[in-house]
């Protein structure tokens, strides 16, 4: 039982606070109407054989019309759990698996949208990706084929010419009637079976009845098209970019006190325990964009704008993303998403094939903008459902909710993250042994070099210490990279760089140049935090390499932050909480208003070492301003 459990005695018993009953009503579906019913992540699903479905990556949710009671849920093609398996052993793949619930918190699975996909999509070909919306009195389903007929595309044997399908229904459950043809065909991106990523698509019924499709993935970017008054077409005409190309995917827009909301995913959705994938917003005041982040960065930037609403946070949930927004029936912001328990993230004997389960945790606003749980990301301990129904004392509802959200806000074991947000380094005791604004004429003497550069290479000049980027790399089997690196202060810490990189701000490609900080053991075992160029992006990235990983497991994996600047601050926490050590990383493009990124916890050891490096390819330079590290208490926890 959680402490907040314990305090409130809600496991074996009913508090009435402002009017309104406590339950907890885990495993046995909800209450009453203003019944506040518990849940824990991941959410299970019930199969019709008695076993749970484990997997539901990619979720899309909606609430039955009328006097339905059910709330429904679609996945996108996968296998549904360990045991789902053929008697010769091969693994079933379930095309489009729909759940519903009554509670929002006990699922049932309820079969698959497609027996066989439609005659237009090709032998072979899949069905991804699910959104379903309901709109002039049916239900629609849009979906992925991965791999659409020859005669479709016009181009043949392409395995990679995906496209944008829709069925209609009267139930959320089917029978479906698919269009017979794309809604959004297959694009190109140059000749022959050069074909963009057409993914992931979600529609927008705007406030005036009027429907509009996202889609797309990295390689194109995310676009967005008028829909035709019956759904079954799109305008092509109509057709603008979103992002740009090599940053986002699963889009997921809603509207909100006259603004759009953009939710976008970004990183590598299924690397087992090293999965970065985290969920970003934009806003904007159309819904054709420009979808702008809290800092006023377009996601159509270059140096990619977006703010993080779900990233790593070093608990056991890795790779939050591709997540569906909804209201409940009290009218509080949800999202469904799914995500990755590092410690079991694949299928049982399938090594490599991630598992991704259904999650849900609550949104909040905070000054117009959406983040999970107050910045607290994925949930890792009992919290409120939804409301599947709506309160009889709506208000006494809220003021309960907002309680007991608080409370389990503040005992969360991620709480400390919220903490180290407002931290004000002003306030922080400098480290003045590991610290240095680079103004002498040679490197200080607490500076050692992991295979140094030639001297041409690097150089101290007008208080800048510059390094030039190297044809080289920290990664896997490639360490022939220079490590700048000195000795890191004991417990917890911040080190902190100011550093421009000089590629260029627009273009292609000049990919992996990077320049950072390192938290350096050996090549193995590091975790980098860098400004980087990735095609016709700049990134913001904070990868983890592990030594000698179980077979078939990654060894390296990332995520990304907001927004880089030319010159660009960077920072690394180091927090110790019970032996444990946890890396927080953040960035800033004007060195006042720092954006966190993802956490990694990693076993670096005491002997680790806060370092520099500057590679990726040859040819450009970065200039550190300083390096400063500052002291952190210690956290319990």
């Amino acid at each position: 039982m959680s402490k907040l459990g314990v305090m409130l005695k809600v496991s074996s018993t009913i508090l009435i606070c402002g009017g309104v009953a406590l339950a907890d009503n885990r495993g046995r579906g909800g209450g009453d109407d203003d019944d506040l019913t518990f849940y824990a992540n991941a959410i299970t699903i019930e199969t019709r054989d008695g076993l749970e479905q484990t997997n539901c990556a990619d979720p899309t949710i909606i609430r039955g019309r009328g006097s339905d009671p059910y709330w429904y849920g679609l996945c996108t093609t996968d296998s549904l759990s360990d045991d789902d398996v053929e008697e010769n052993d091969r693994r079933r793949s379930h095309l489009l698996p729909m759940i519903r619930s009554r509670d929002l918190v006990t699922w049932e699975y309820m079969g698959d949208a497609f027996a066989t996909p439609p005659a237009w999509v090709a032998p072979g070909g899949s069905l991804w990706a699910p959104d379903i919306v309901f709109r002039n009195g049916k239900y629609y389903l849009y979906y992925v084929a991965t791999d659409v007929a020859d005669e479709v595309s016009g181009e043949p044997g392409c395995p990679s010419d995906n496209a944008i399908g829709v069925a209609t229904s009267t139930s959320p459950l089917g029978p479906w009637t698919d269009a017979g043809k794309p809604v959004v065909y297959p694009r190109r991106g140059g000749g022959g079976c050069n074909f963009y990523w057409t993914y992931d698509p979600d529609v927008l019924v705007t406030s005036d009845g009027k429907a509009v499709l996202y889609y797309g993935s990295y390689y194109g970017g995310i676009e967005a098209r008028q829909l035709t008054a019956d759904g079954l077409r799109s305008i092509e005409d109509s057709a603008k970019p979103i992002t740009i190309p090599n940053r986002y995917e699963g889009a997921n827009v809603v509207e909100k006190d006259g603004k759009y909301y953009l939710f976008a995913s970004a990183s590598n959705c299924c690397n087992g325990p090293l999965t970065g994938y985290q969920v970003f917003a934009g806003r904007s005041n159309h819904p054709f964009g420009p979808f702008v982040d809290r800092e006023g960065v377009s996601l159509l930037d270059s140096r990619v704008g977006g703010t993080p609403v779900l990233t790593l946070n070093g608990n056991r949930w890795v790779g939050g993303g591709h997540n569906s927004v909804f209201r409940d029936a009290a009218g509080n912001w949800f999202t469904a998403y799914h995500a990755i328990d590092r410690n079991e993230p694949y299928f049982e004997g399938d090594v490599g094939y991630t598992r991704r389960p259904l999650m849900l945790d609550r949104l909040t606003w905070r000054d117009g903008w959406p983040e999970v749980r107050g910045g607290l990301g994925a949930s890792d301990t009992p919290q409120l459902a939804p409301a599947a129904k709506a309160p009889r004392k709506p208000a006494a509802a809220a003021i309960t909710r907002a309680f007991v959200d608080a409370l389990y806000d503040a005992i969360d074991p991620n709480a400390y993250l919220t903490w180290l947000d407002r931290v004000d380094v002003r306030d922080l005791r400098l480290v003045t042994s590991a610290s240095d604004d680079f103004n002498g004429t040679a490197l200080a003497s607490r500076w050692s070099w992991v295979r140094p550069p030639p001297t041409s290479g690097f150089g101290l000049a007008g208080g800048k210490f510059r390094f030039d980027t190297q044809a080289a790399d920290l990664f896997g089997d490639s360490n022939n990279a220079s490590v700048l690196t000195e000795a890191a202060p004991k417990g917890s810490w911040i080190a902190e760089a100011k550093v421009e990189l000089d590629v260029p701000d627009t273009g292609c490609c000049f990919n992996y140049v990077q320049t950072g900080l390192v938290v350096y053991a050996n090549d193995d075992s590091y975790l980098r935090l860098t400004h980087v160029s990735i095609w016709e992006t700049r990134q913001i990235e904070f990868g983890k390499e592990v030594a000698n990983p179980r077979a078939g497991f990654p060894a390296y994996g990332s995520g990304v932050g907001a927004a880089p600047g030319r010159t660009t601050w960077l920072r690394i926490a180091k927090v110790v909480r019970g032996g444990r050590e946890t890396y927080v990383s953040y960035s800033s493009r004007d060195g006042r208003t720092f954006t966190r990124g993802p956490v990694w916890d990693h076993d670096l050891g005491a002997s680790a070492k806060i370092g520099l490096v500057a590679h990726g390819g040859a040819g450009f330079q970065a200039r550190f301003d300083h390096v400063r590290v500052y002291s952190l208490p210690d956290r319990d926890r």
